[in-house]
């Protein structure tokens, strides 16, 4: 036995020994948040035992009946006071595996069964595992017995107490460069009044049965000496410990990199208000589709025709599509389905969504209001659309299994309505990253909560309103924007849609301020009176859209889909003149008003040159008018892309606005591949705006500028290679 790794831990917020529990949490559920080569773990069972003495021949598990016999677990002032709560206070985690975990039962007697696929009960597994690991550690292992119980305790407890058991099955991050792609599953045993965890790994015998591997045995240690606390690492056996660099890295990660992590993790005095990623569906099975998926559309990425960056973009398209098929799959297996679902993505963007869900079978099409450049390179059977979505009676999809929208933006909170109305039957997803509400953008109406968890909020209760089971997931993505929502069950029968579909129109009435009532003269009689008589829930929703509706059929005439074309906002479209104003009115602030009179060297160095003062953004703002600043306001990016987009002059680093230097800027080392390299060839193409305008002129002589020193150095842009070469 050695100590690896040990880490004093600064608890000024009196939060353990809670926090410690809390960090094993989520290292026991959410490994790869330490360990980036791991995918995930999933939590097969857990239970609770006792630790055997060395005397005793046949312990057994207490789980199941036997517990409920036994009585509740004690409470926080039942355990030792030195270390207190266990790990039912502050888990972190919580994804379908863990929310399902049976706790044990079984016979001790009977061997325990490789693999959860072979339909074994995995809560039996490990009733049965522990008592054939206990009973050996009573006949004759004291050394790990001692291990357990508590390392340098030097004996056995007066009293035998009670251990928390979990089952877990850890799953490798799977590519082509991992050598281990096969799961591994360990047994963890928690001693929550000694503050200890211990990892056991487990390996199939020539009988096919699991036991316990003695190699590569590791515990977490929470230890108090006097008013300090400290967690440790320990290695049962550090000679036999075999590093993969997966599942099993070298010691000294373990006692450098994840003791920091949950040193950190220990003290911190918040709760994500996220769920954890991948919550909803098997992770191993994630796994395997993306891992499938990346490598067969990898190809993407080479021939992407669009200015997007296409790694984050196929990507991510690729990680979302094994998130559905996934989901799918497993509600085929729910339902007893056999037919894969359909699909209508809206808001389908470049469509690769869409491309990768048909080709895995899935009949669908994907509908936006402008065409891309890469859906020419899909083929004919990805089935994409041209064409602006406004809901309506025009917008209903009743064939569709699935509405999708995935970055719709001001489709978002409209795609659950959308759903409800187009069948009983009918399911979403939806992935918000703008915020829009059914007209316009999204109003904060709650301070306590960050904007995007608001605007989830407000999409769960769109869905909520609209009568569906909302459930929320974290998708794996390279965005900051990775939550997303999916209704795939109703909260009421088919039978009362009329009377839901009346909740819905007052709903969206009321995010406009108008009175949640139906107008007079609207549907008296009872849901189940209509909806027995047979009347259609379409002519209900006419009638409850009031005179304000129009007669095309549209549930709200507020709605107005983005043009076709999309409108360029970046300050490149702005008068010259105007942007010439602007320039030249910054950067008088930032050089003070003042103008040197200094002379230059006959090699037309400047011996002294004024390069300004450095100055916030807000600084800046505020010297400029308001008519100025209200058009800037109108482009994306307002005043700071006007000053970026003049690369020439300024520099803005970190919010604040400098005149830039060009000798520090031909100095710089660039790297070979650095795209902001200027070519020779495009030399002396613009007027050096230092040599017309700086008070000392410009800083480098004509020689060095890479702009003209007047018309007489000016060239012409040249073509590029591409277009030369081109017939």
């Amino acid at each position: 036995m050695a100590e690896v790794g040990r880490v004093r831990v600064c608890d000024s917020g009196v939060l353990l020994p809670e926090g410690f529990w809390a960090a094993v949490a989520v290292w026991l559920e959410r490994p790869q948040v330490a360990n980036k080569r791991l995918s995930g773990a999933r939590l097969e069972a857990r239970g609770s035992a006792v630790l055997p003495r060395a005397e005793a021949r046949r312990p057994g598990p207490s789980a199941g009946p036997e517990q409920e016999r036994r009585g509740p677990r004690p409470g926080p002032s039942e355990r030792d006071p030195g270390l207190g709560l266990g790990p039912d206070r502050g888990t972190a985690g919580g994804g379908r595996e863990q929310a399902q975990v049976p706790l044990l039962s079984g016979d001790p007697g009977q061997p325990v069964k490789t693999g959860r696929a072979e339909g074994g009960d995995p809560a039996a597994g490990l009733a049965s595992l522990w008592g054939h690991f206990s009973q050996s550690l009573a006949d004759g292992n004291p050394e790990m017995l001692a291990f357990l119980s508590r390392p340098g305790a030097g004996s056995q407890p007066e009293a035998p107490h009670r251990l928390d058991l979990v089952l877990r099955t850890v799953i490798p991050k799977m590519s082509p460069r991992c050598p281990l792609r096969a799961p591994r599953r360990e047994m963890v045993v928690q001693d929550v009044p000694n503050g200890t965890v211990s990892f056991l790994p487990l390996e199939e015998n020539d009988d096919g049965n699991l036991e316990v591997k003695v190699d590569n045995v590791y515990q977490i240690q929470l230890r108090r000496s006097k008013e300090e606390w400290f967690i440790s690492v320990l290695i049962f056996c550090p000679e036999r410990w075999h590093s993969d660099g997966v599942i099993y890295p070298k010691p000294i990660w373990l006692g450098k990199e994840l003791l920091a992590r949950l040193a950190r993790w220990s003290v911190e005095n918040r709760k994500s208000e996220f769920k954890s990623t991948l919550s909803l569906i098997s992770i191993l099975r994630y796994s395997e589709a993306y891992r499938e998926l990346k490598e067969k559309y990898k190809e993407m990425v080479k021939v992407w025709p669009e200015v997007t960056d296409p790694e984050k973009f196929v990507y991510e398209d690729v990680a979302i599509a094994a998130y559905l098929l996934i989901l799918w799959e497993e509600e085929r297996a729910e339902r007893g389905m056999t037919a894969k679902q359909s699909f209508v993505d809206l808001g389908c963007g470049n469509g690769l969504l869409v491309h990768i869900l048909c080709s895995e079978g899935h009949p669908g099409r994907g509908i936006d209001v402008r065409r891309r450049k890469i859906w020419d390179l899909y083929g004919p059977q990805t089935q994409l659309e041209e064409d602006a979505i406004t809901p309506g009676e025009e917008t209903l999809f009743p064939g569709v299994d699935w509405l999708i929208g995935n970055h719709s933006d001001e489709l978002t909170p409209w795609i659950p309505v959308i759903a409800a109305r187009s069948s009983y039957d009918c399911r979403f997803f939806v992935l918000p990253c703008c915020f829009f509400d059914f007209t316009g953008k999204f109003c904060r109406r709650q301070s306590g909560k960050t904007q995007y968890r608001e605007y989830l909020d407000f999409i769960r209760e769109v869905g909520l309103s609209c009568g569906f089971q909302v459930e929320e997931d974290c998708l794996r993505i390279p965005s900051t924007k990775r939550v997303c929502l999916i209704g795939k069950s109703r909260t009421y029968p088919a039978t009362g849609e009329v009377w839901r579909d009346e909740q819905r129109t007052q709903y969206i009435r009321s995010r406009q301020g108008c009175p949640a009532s139906l107008p007079e003269g609207g549907p008296s009689r009872s849901a189940p009176q209509v909806a027995a008589d047979g009347a259609g829930h379409q002519d209900v929703r006419r009638a409850a859209c009031g005179a304000g509706a129009p007669a095309t059929g549209l549930w709200l005439p507020g709605f107005h889909p983005r043009e076709k074309a999309e409108p360029v906002r970046n300050c490149a479209s702005l008068p010259r003149d105007f942007i010439d104003q602007v320039v030249l009115q910054v950067a008088n602030l930032l050089l003070g008003g003042k103008r040197l009179n200094t002379g230059s060297s006959q090699e037309g160095i400047l011996k002294t040159w004024n390069g300004g003062e450095s100055l916030s953004l807000t600084e800046v703002a505020k010297e400029l008018d308001r008519e100025t600043l209200q058009r800037l306001k109108r482009e994306c990016g307002g005043l700071q892309t006007l000053l970026r987009n003049s690369h020439q002059v300024f520099e803005v680093l970190n919010g604040q606005v400098h005149i830039r230097d060009w000798r520090r800027e031909l100095q710089r080392e660039r790297r070979p591949d650095d795209k902001r390299s200027p070519s020779s060839e495009a030399f002396k193409t613009r007027i050096c705006w230092f040599f017309t305008h700086h008070p000392d002129g410009c800083v480098l002589p004509s020689a060095c500028c890479p702009f003209a020193h007047g018309p007489k150095e000016l060239r012409p842009p040249r073509t590029s290679k591409k277009k030369r070469q081109a017939p």
